[in-house]
């Protein structure tokens, strides 16, 4: 099937999977991405202005990249300096999907002090320890392990994955969704504030954490994760908006603590606005292919 893609309104399907807000994709020569969502292998590749794609409908695609968010208006709100607008220049058409939020929130717990590889090292073991086979075009592919699967789950199985002390988190985090009958998807109709605050009750769950599957998952688009790299954008371009006594003593090094954390992401939601979560997410893909 084929989606025709509006040129007033940019998609570019290598920026969005390439960003580092999923990590269950591959890339197959030169067009086609591979990929595994809500328990359907998904083959998709973008030829100029048509989305090509196999295995999924047509409004499930739309959904999944969020084409039918107006990134136009988004960037008219978001260009508020010469920065953030050499960032939306040069990735123009990056979007932020909608990801299954239980894939997203385990994820993302694996994801704590973690680069992209490990990431999805630790996610493929968990899915192939866990989850179902199914085979698409001679390849092996597996589904995400739902939350009662790896609520019952060993520990030591777990483990084995490659989580190290996130094993613990998962398997509890687990129990908590499957003894509760938690539907996390039922956060979409929270606000940002409640949603967050739900998600931190959650073992494993802090606050990068949470605006992570906010933003990802649960279409908060306010929301405004703070990792090393924005940190380091915010003190290198946006310093002046702090008092000294803070740019002193913060570390460009280090992730930021919970104090400096709400700082921050506060500072960005204010800032950037309603779409703060786009202007995060092209400056943290604009910063990280400068190095």
């Amino acid at each position: 099937m084929k989606i025709q893609l509006d040129l007033s309104c940019p998609f570019n399907l290598d920026f969005t999977l390439c960003c580092g807000q999923a990590f269950r994709w591959s890339k197959e020569g030169e067009w086609w991405w591979y990929g595994i969502v809500n328990g359907n292998v998904f083959k998709v590749r973008q030829m100029g202005d048509e989305l090509e794609f196999q295995n999924v409908d047509s409004n499930f695609v739309k959904n999944y990249f969020g084409l039918n968010d107006n990134l136009p208006k988004i960037f008219s709100q978001i260009s508020k300096d010469k920065h953030i607008k050499h960032a939306v220049e040069k990735f123009r058409g990056l979007r932020i999907l909608h990801q299954d939020p239980w894939e997203c929130l385990i994820s993302y717990i694996c994801a704590t002090y973690k680069n992209i590889p490990a990431i999805k090292k630790m996610l493929f073991e968990l899915s192939r320890r866990f989850g179902e086979k199914t085979v698409f075009e001679e390849h092996d592919f597996y589904t995400f392990p739902t939350p009662e699967r790896l609520a019952k789950a060993n520990l030591e199985k777990l483990s084995a994955c490659g989580l190290g002390y996130r094993a613990k988190y998962i398997l509890e985090t687990a129990k908590r969704v499957h003894e509760n009958n938690f539907d996390l998807r039922n956060l979409m109709k929270s606000d940002y504030e409640k949603a967050r605050c739900t998600l931190l009750e959650l073992p494993g769950v802090g606050l990068k954490v949470a605006d992570c599957v906010s933003l990802f998952s649960l279409r908060k688009l306010e929301a405004f994760p703070v990792d090393v790299w924005i940190k380091r954008i915010i003190m290198r371009h946006y310093a002046d908006y702090f008092e000294n006594e803070f740019v002193k003593k913060i570390s460009p090094g280090r992730s930021p603590t919970e104090s400096e954390y709400e700082k921050l992401s506060l500072f960005g939601r204010r800032y950037f606005g309603e779409f703060a979560g786009y202007a995060q997410e092209y400056l943290y893909h604009y910063e990280r292919t400068q190095c």
